[in-house]
């Protein structure tokens, strides 16, 4: 169980290491940007703002998934220490 969740959580991680590389390779045409100097700075804000979500995102998922993981260790151990003292 620990494996699957080490090689998913491994593939998870080269997919968004491999997405960013590929957006930075590939960076906005000049025939999209905005003539407007502000208007253009708006963007690249929105643009480094959804990038920061999405990474909070990612990160959200993986501490929801390692909490659930050491909630379900302490349960166990709760029910182990149960039956220990009701013998």
């Amino acid at each position: 169980m620990k494996n699957t969740i080490a090689a998913v959580m491994t593939a998870s991680l080269a997919l968004v290491s491999f997405s960013g590389v590929w957006a930075q390779s590939n960076p906005p045409s000049t025939a999209t940007e905005h003539p407007d100097e502000i208007v253009r700075m708006h963007q690249q804000v929105a643009a480094a703002n959804r990038e920061y979500d999405r990474e909070v995102a990612a990160a959200k998922k993986v501490y929801d998934h390692k909490k659930a993981e050491a909630k379900k260790k302490r349960d166990a151990a709760i029910q182990v220490a149960h039956r220990g003292a009701s013998q």
